[in-house]
């Protein structure tokens, strides 16, 4: 009987450790001034956004915890590098030049311009060519309002508020706002009845893609988080927590 109390005590404390070694934490670094991606509610203190749903799922899917680290999005990849974080998830445009200096999972949204028009207008005005002539919306000093600039003919309306932009739109003041197109979909979702016959187009303009970045060489945590995300696109998850923080 002692024999046997001896080997489950042993046993159980194995198991116990094995768990515990199998859910470590991981120091997740994030700039959270980026919603929908990332940000901080101001009530409640919680780190929140589409970033935050993803890894914290996939980090419980791979078995880890997770402890949000808030820094200036210049020091993540520095921070990283240190060891000071395990994980970077903070919109990170996936580069050649960061390629060198870390190791990304597989891209998890693809960002760049988008294309919000009248629901009547959606078959008229698809890409930037349609906008030829027409009159464009956008707020100052955006990358969107640099390309508005460069379609022939077009006159461009430019707003300090994309609130404005939109609503210059639903009055008829112009065809089209040309916005970064996660902006433009966290507005459908948080603002339903300002967006009412509007249409978010599928196009996407200078295209960039984001990735959640590891240390350089860390093989093991990166495979573990490509496997939860690849899984997370074939069960539906992904899509949930998308359709959550933007309307399509």
């Amino acid at each position: 009987m002692k024999i046997k109390g001896l080997i489950a005590g042993v046993v159980l404390a194995a198991s116990f450790a094995s768990s515990f070694a199998f859910a470590d934490t991981l120091r997740v670094g994030c700039e959270p001034t980026f919603a929908p991606f990332e940000f901080k509610d101001s009530k409640t203190g919680e780190y929140k956004g589409f970033d935050m749903d993803l890894i914290r799922e996939m980090a419980r899917r791979a078995g880890h915890k997770v402890e949000i680290v808030s820094m200036g999005f210049d020091a993540l990849i520095p921070a990283l590098s240190s060891k000071s974080l395990d994980v970077v998830a903070s919109g990170v445009t996936i580069t050649e030049e960061r390629a060198q200096k870390v190791d990304f999972t597989a891209p998890y949204y693809v960002a760049g311009q988008g294309l919000l028009v009248r629901k009547a207008d959606k078959a008229k005005y698809v890409d930037l060519n349609s906008l030829k002539g027409k009159t464009i919306a956008v707020q100052i000093g955006t990358t969107g309002a640099e390309m508005a600039a460069k379609v022939p003919g077009a006159r461009v309306k430019a707003f300090n508020a994309t609130s404005e932009a939109f609503m210059e739109l639903r009055l008829k003041g112009a065809d089209a706002v040309l916005l970064d197109k996660p902006v433009i979909g966290y507005f459908m979702v948080v603002k339903p009845a300002a967006a009412r016959g509007l249409s978010l187009q599928p196009a996407i303009f200078e295209a960039e893609s984001f990735g959640f970045a590891v240390r350089k060489g860390e093989r093991k945590l990166l495979s573990e988080l490509d496997a939860a995300l690849k899984a997370m696109r074939s069960d539906g998850t992904y899509g949930k927590i998308y359709r959550k923080w933007f309307a399509n």
